[in-house]
């Protein structure tokens, strides 16, 4: 990749000084970082003791004992005897204290504001528990929340968890057959949902696809609805209850179940390349503790922090925000709109109007944004922000640069973050104690025993490899839900004892990393393996071009040959010379071998709702086979338009 040799940010004495890690090693005697990590993945019941005591976790009962791996390390148990439940320690642990500190502030697309005090939240959690529980809901009853992400859908999370039932986050865009087969996979009892929100000024009808949905899972006794937009809407008498009637006589006392550390209290699905969606199994003691440890010390978040991820309730980064940022006391700014209504500065409008600490971007959002110009950004004062954050895809040069110079100001760094939804959080990423290069990560985040390996699992430098960590960590899912058969052989089954994540990777000279793609992504030409990032970063540094996608395809003579899609800038019209100068940029950066045997252009890419461009997609329309499963698609009409490329 061009640029990923020099070094654009440098910690700083302020970021070292004040952070949560130099802190942290102080307290242990740590004098580097180095030393601690190496101890975080060589003495793992000291380190994950040593976080819980440090982030003051409250449990219920004591554990008396880290981990348990006499099961084999695939089925690790976490926090031995120990009763927690996290949202005790979002909650209760800080009312004493920071009860009347803003936990969520809130903006709607059409501007309405709205804040809430942890007490507030609490409050509200506490009503909507006893509604729940007076339904007949119980502890390990499923609950699917398909709502858009505001207040009530945070509260939702929250109450479910609080009395021990489990909830599944559901993208607030899905389509009826999506939000019913992880309903019927599950078999929930209840449904919490909207009657609507809004996109670009237009009504999405959100009570009628969960009406549909509904219909064909029997499993569903209850639908509660949040009155968002004021909608009449269909209604089913006995079944149907709008959550302001069932809360509003309830108490605002409920004191949160005691449930066990592996106490499931989410299944979150992810889309399979084939068959059906996945649902990944999350208990108490895992994902709310790792994702915290991971927002506390890579990402630096403090009581003093407003947090905006850019995300959804059905991304793990929707749950992520929630849970940690209230774990660690801090606020969040949840916002359901669109990034560039009604104006193009909306996002970075955003981030000023509530002064934004800590932001997270993905790059596709960021390319998409780019196409809007520098203007849009100069017209904010974003000089609040400390910390840039982003997940979701690989980077580019050309976009990380523009989000680093023209959002950051050149002053704040990226936090690169990669690991995923069965991992509760990162297996790589920065912390703001070591300097950044374009598009890198530092590396493992602390506890996770990663590594880059060849084809015969031997560690490998300077070339791609395959991502697999060694270790347990508590964050691990507990299996794919009623499918432990399809979790060991989806991560477990290619070498002993270690977790095979299906990213490629790439580790300089410098020891920064750099994922290069999904496994399945990878192209093979002639032998040599690149990853589909280093040919779109290509194909993006080109002034036409503002996004694309590069798949393999069978080729008789070199195994896989490079096809290309390219969206063009606004403006700019295709053209046989562009192509031909789209495919000379990359044989002059990546030489002859890995020439494009074709560029295409599109008016868009088929991406997830979480902004992941899916490869696998493209590939399989352009080649005319099965799709797989295309459930998590935000863009369905994207995918006619790669068969109709030319």
């Amino acid at each position: 990749m061009r640029s990923e040799s020099a070094i654009v940010w440098r910690p700083t004495d302020d970021y070292v000084s004040r952070s949560r890690l130099l802190q942290f090693m102080r307290r242990h005697g740590i004098d580097d970082y180095d030393t601690l990590f190496k101890r975080s993945i060589t003495d793992l019941a000291w380190f994950w003791n040593a976080v819980s005591e440090d982030l003051g976790l409250r449990w219920m009962r004591p554990y008396s004992q880290v981990y348990d791996s006499s099961g084999g390390i695939a089925w690790t148990r976490w926090w031995i005897d120990g009763a927690y439940n996290y949202v005790e320690n979002a909650l209760d642990r800080h009312i004493a204290r920071l009860g009347n500190k803003t936990a969520i502030r809130y903006e709607s697309e059409d501007g309405r504001t709205r804040s809430l005090t942890y007490r507030e939240v609490l409050a509200e959690v506490s009503r909507m528990a006893n509604a729940m529980r007076r339904l007949g809901i119980r502890k390990g009853d499923r609950v699917g929340i398909f709502m858009p992400l505001g207040p009530e859908c945070a509260i939702a999370t929250l109450a479910v968890s609080r009395m021990g039932a489990i909830y599944i986050p559901i993208f607030s865009g899905f389509g009826a057959a999506a939000v019913a087969s992880r309903l019927a996979d599950c078999e929930a009892a209840a449904l919490i949902t909207a009657d609507g929100f809004t996109r670009r000024g237009s009504t999405v009808p959100m009570k009628e696809t969960a009406d549909e949905a509904v219909r064909t899972v029997p499993s569903i006794k209850h639908v509660l609805v949040h009155r968002h937009q004021d909608r009449k809407v269909p209604w089913t008498e006995g079944r149907d209850h709008w959550w302001g009637d069932l809360t509003r006589a309830e108490s605002d006392e409920a004191g949160p179940e005691s449930t066990s550390a592996d106490d499931p209290f989410m299944i979150i699905y992810t889309s399979g390349t084939t068959g059906r969606p996945k649902g990944t199994v999350h208990v108490h003691g895992g994902f709310p503790i790792k994702g915290t440890v991971d927002m506390a010390y890579g990402f630096d978040f403090q009581e003093h922090d407003t947090m905006f991820w850019l995300t959804d309730l059905g991304w793990m980064m929707g749950p992520w925000e929630i849970i940690g940022v209230l774990t660690l006391g801090g606020t969040m700014l949840l916002y359901d709109g669109a990034i560039d209504y009604p104006q193009t500065d909306r996002l970075w409008a955003l981030l000023e109007r509530h002064q934004v600490t800590v932001a997270g971007i993905s790059p596709t959002a960021i390319r998409a944004m780019m196409r809007h110009g520098e203007a849009a950004v100069r017209r904010c004062d974003l000089r609040s922000l400390r910390l840039l954050g982003s997940t979701g895809e690989p980077w580019n040069p050309e976009p990380w640069l523009w989000y680093f110079r023209n959002v950051g100001g050149g002053r704040c760094p990226i936090l690169n973050y990669s690991g995923g939804t069965e991992i509760s959080g990162g297996i790589v990423g920065c912390t703001v104690l070591h300097p950044q290069k374009p598009c890198s990560f530092t590396g493992p985040v602390l506890g996770m025993d990663a590594e880059v390996v060849d084809d015969a699992g031997r560690p490998v430098r300077g070339a791609v490899g395959e991502l697999v960590v060694r270790k347990p960590w508590p964050g691990m899912t507990r299996g794919f839900w009623k499918d432990p058969d399809r979790y060991i052989q989806t991560y477990w089954s290619r070498w002993p004892d270690v977790w095979v994540h299906g990213d490629w990777v790439r580790i300089d000279g410098d020891g920064f990393w750099y994922i290069q793609g999904r496994s399945d992504d990878t192209i093979k030409v002639a032998g040599k393996r690149v990853g589909p990032a280093e040919i779109e970063s290509v194909l993006v540094s080109h002034h036409a071009v503002s996004e694309a996608a590069a798949i393999g395809v069978p080729d008789e003579l070199k195994g896989e040959s490079v096809v290309c899609f390219a969206v063009l800038r606004p403006g700019v019209e295709p053209s046989e010379e562009l192509r031909a100068a789209l495919i000379q940029q990359v044989v002059d950066q990546q030489g002859k071998a890995l020439r494009p045997k074709r560029v295409l252009f599109v008016r868009d890419l088929p991406k997830t709702r979480n902004a992941k461009i899916m490869r696998r997609v493209i590939r399989a329309r352009y080649l005319g086979v099965d799709l797989g499963d295309t459930s998590s698609l935000e863009n369905p009409q994207a995918v006619d338009e790669i068969g109709k490329a030319r």
